[in-house]
């Protein structure tokens, strides 16, 4: 399956053609998608109005520098600061980080939205694209927030998706812009990058998004498709039976799979359940990439959002103003 970006704040008619393709499963919405709030929930309304398969309404929106709507919303704080609250102040920094999860995803599901990627589980290890998207360098600490934030997320009756597995931090290179290369034996990734998502699958993470990153002691080609990451290790070995994104496929340390049908294939091939084709240029590329396939329709039904969707109802509960108020002007 797919999940396609579009242009711009209100549907296409050629956007909602995709949208009737077999093969598009949903959208993800990034900052070029957004005005305001009921803006916004009406572009996913007219996303799920544009065919009669249920569509997976997402976006990042994770906090700090990643965070897709912002006027309207509260300004979430980047995960590095709990991490550093933590040295201090422990148990504050585990009820705040959970209570970040739960506001972060209510406002999400109020907007008509189903899913935040989230939550970063990297380790804070100097990588130019997590920096402080991460809470901690110690695996051990950022395990603790993980199990935190899955349920955070799932008490605002959000899915959770852990990511980049099987770990991004550890190197430097940004995957946008670089192909990036982790030299490091298995077991020591499994000795620190992997202690995160165990303890996430554990909590009950619903998806786990996988990094673009190659670990050649582990396997050839990079984790998002391959087969001994996905299969052997992540549903195997360590017993996820959740939905495996890919990250997007326009970056530029997927280009190593060959052209948009290559890479594509690549990643289903490996066992990713869904590629995110971030890119609207790539998508009717993508859609004809993966005619004849056998697709997984339903692998995405778990995470379609449920519960309260009203801002009116989120903006009456006490709950949600100490929230705003305890993490809207950071984390202290």
């Amino acid at each position: 399956m797919l999940v396609i970006g579009i242009a711009g704040k209100e549907l296409t008619a050629q956007e909602r053609d995709w949208l009737q393709h077999p093969a598009c499963a949903g959208v993800i919405l990034f900052t070029r998608n957004f005005a305001s709030r009921a803006q916004v929930a009406e572009l996913s309304q007219a996303i799920r109005e544009a065919t009669p398969r249920p569509q997976l309404v997402c976006v990042d929106q994770e906090g700090g520098r990643v965070q897709r709507f912002r006027e309207g919303y509260s300004a979430l704080p980047s995960l590095e600061g709990f991490g550093k609250l933590y040295g201090s102040q422990p148990d504050r920094a585990i009820e705040l980080a959970k209570e970040h999860a739960w506001l972060m995803a209510s406002e999400i599901r109020a907007s008509n939205v189903d899913l935040s990627f989230a939550p970063v589980v990297d380790l804070g290890r100097g990588n130019r694209a997590i920096g402080d998207r991460a809470f901690s360098a110690d695996p051990q600490i950022v395990a603790e927030f993980t199990r935190a934030y899955v349920e955070g997320m799932h008490a605002a009756n959000m899915a959770a998706t852990l990511k980049h597995f099987p770990g991004h931090g550890s190197v430097l290179e940004d995957t946008h812009y670089d192909d990036a290369v982790d030299p490091r034996e298995l077991d020591d990734i499994r000795a620190l990058d992997l202690i995160p998502f165990v303890a996430g699958i554990d909590a009950g993470a619903d998806a786990v998004m996988m990094a673009h990153v190659v670990y050649p002691k582990v396997a050839p080609e990079p984790a998002g498709y391959s087969s001994r990451w996905i299969d052997e290790i992540l549903r195997k070995e360590m017993g996820f039976k959740g939905v495996v994104f890919s990250d997007d496929i326009g970056m530029a340390a997927a280009f190593s799979a060959g052209g948009i049908k290559s890479r594509i294939d690549a990643h289903l091939d490996a066992g990713c359940d869904v590629v995110l084709v971030c890119h609207p240029e790539l998508v009717p590329e993508s859609l004809a990439a993966v005619e004849g396939r056998n697709l997984n329709t339903m692998a995405l039904a778990g995470l379609i959002g449920r519960g309260p969707l009203a801002w009116e109802g989120l903006i009456a509960d006490a709950r949600y103003h100490d929230a705003s108020t305890r993490l809207g002007g950071g984390i202290a």
